[in-house]
């Protein structure tokens, strides 16, 4: 092992963690013929197979196996050496790795960039993606810190509040009820509903609303994006309840309005969270403690950055911030869900 890299460990780690080449890659933001070489010159270090293919699973050989167990200690004293060095200068270098649900994206990076700016030796890694997603990746402790509307129970973790996540109704403004006051969630029942996909965290706070007042929605378009849905309902397809976060840039468009529904706002909170017993970088303390400022912090930022296309609070040019989104597909149902 005295030629193999930290690099080719690196990699060899996250072939291991989800069990494909091709998520490998994605994680390391490499591509997947880099990833195959890697690995060919790790296993030719090591002069053993380090996987086997049976079908389209891999698996790891012995000597896999027992690279791995090795490979763990390793980055668990690289992790413990960063927050030593981190702590000489007295922080403020180091890498954040944040993972976000979908709804997220339209706060998490203005904080980012205000965070960045403030300290500029650090590298961020962040990941938007589902709700499933996200629990899978909390479970295998991929990432510093996660940030989501509902902790999970099935998973030992740490969370706290630090925001406001207000769920209301929305519809196009020359929707019926645009003008309508105090409208009835019985009324609300009538109309045709786009929902969020399965397992949100949107959804499962809505569904919960209508179902403790014995109502169901009629729900004509199930998607799994926060924006895919502001256009249906923008086209005149139905309305929606998501979170205010993911309204505040279209502000000036004028497309959308808050219908007012008793009953709404659902009063929720964004949390961060992470696995319990885990030891944070002494980077992801620094942004915990940045994170109970973020009502206050989101509160100074005008709409209208959106709508210009320009925000001076984005890192520096010399700074890395890597962001990386998945994109849930939708599905169009003619019946009740």
């Amino acid at each position: 092992m005295r030629h193999g890299t930290l690099r080719q460990l690196e990699v060899f780690e996250a072939i291991v963690r989800y069990g494909s080449y091709t998520r490998a890659a994605e994680e390391l933001f490499l591509s997947q013929p880099t990833v195959s070489m890697q690995i060919k010159k790790l296993t030719d270090t090591v002069g053993l197979p380090l996987f086997e293919q049976i079908g389209k699973k891999i698996y790891l050989t012995d000597a896999g196996k027992e690279l791995h167990e090795m490979n763990q200690d390793i980055f668990k004293c690289f992790e413990r050496f960063e927050m030593i060095a981190a702590d000489m200068k007295g922080m403020k270098t180091g890498k954040l790795r944040l993972a976000v649900v979908t709804t997220a994206k339209y706060f998490v990076p203005r904080l980012l960039g205000m965070f960045c700016r403030k300290h500029p030796g650090i590298e961020v890694c962040l990941k938007v993606t589902n709700r499933a997603n996200i629990l899978e990746r909390l479970a295998n402790n991929l990432d510093d810190l996660y940030v989501l509307g509902q902790p999970p129970k099935e998973i030992d973790v740490i969370a706290e509040t630090f925001l406001e996540n207000q769920l209301v109704a929305l519809a196009s403004v020359d929707h019926q009820l645009a003008n309508e006051k105090e409208i009835t969630p019985k009324r609300i029942v009538k109309e045709p509903f786009i929902s969020r996909e399965s397992g949100s965290g949107t959804r499962i706070a809505t569904e919960r609303f209508f179902a403790d007042q014995s109502l169901k929605l009629k729900v004509r378009m199930e998607l799994g994006s926060n924006e895919a849905i502001k256009q249906a309902i923008i086209g005149g397809l139905g309305i929606s309840i998501l979170s205010h976060h993911t309204i505040a840039l279209d502000a000036p468009a004028k497309q959308l309005i808050v219908l007012d529904v008793k009953g709404l706002p659902i009063n929720r909170h964004w949390h961060y969270a992470y696995p319990a017993g885990k030891q944070l970088s002494v980077v992801a303390q620094v942004f915990l403690e940045y994170l109970q400022q973020a009502s206050q912090l989101l509160a100074d930022v005008s709409c209208h950055y959106g709508n210009t296309g320009h925000c001076p609070l984005l890192p520096n040019q010399n700074q890395k911030l890597q962001i990386s989104q998945d994109y849930p597909l939708g599905k169009i149902s003619s019946g009740n869900q």
